[in-house]
């Protein structure tokens, strides 16, 4: 692949994964109002672009051990959730995170079992 076409899918991935951040963020604020669904389709999409563009063979491990580990920390904060007002927001937001990762680590372990797969 050309220079030129790795650098703007590099840059592509890296902004997906920006915008998916602040998406996160900003849906987690309560009283938004923000449609959940649409929310929830929007960071699963930058996620998968993510997990497409911006995660290298090389990285596969750190980022599934990465993913795994925001799930259990998401799992964690559930009762931080209880705490009125800042306990909800941090819930939400890690919460967002997470649904933006997901599609992310799917698409790398999927990668990763193909590349070990193909390369026996």
């Amino acid at each position: 692949m050309p220079a030129a076409k790795e650098d703007s899918l590099a840059k592509l991935g890296a902004w997906a994964f920006i915008i998916g951040i602040v998406i996160a963020v900003i849906a987690g604020i309560p009283g938004l109002n923000l449609p959940i669904a649409i929310v929830a389709l929007i960071l699963a999409i930058l996620g998968i672009v993510v997990g497409l563009l911006n995660v290298t063979e090389k990285e596969a491990t750190g980022f599934l051990v990465a993913a795994v580990a925001l799930v259990l920390v998401a799992t964690g904060l559930k009762p931080f959730g209880e705490i009125p007002t800042l306990g909800a927001v941090v819930l939400n937001i890690v919460n967002n995170i997470g649904v933006f990762m997901a599609p992310a680590a799917l698409v790398v372990a999927i990668k990763a079992i193909w590349d070990m797969a193909s390369t026996r």
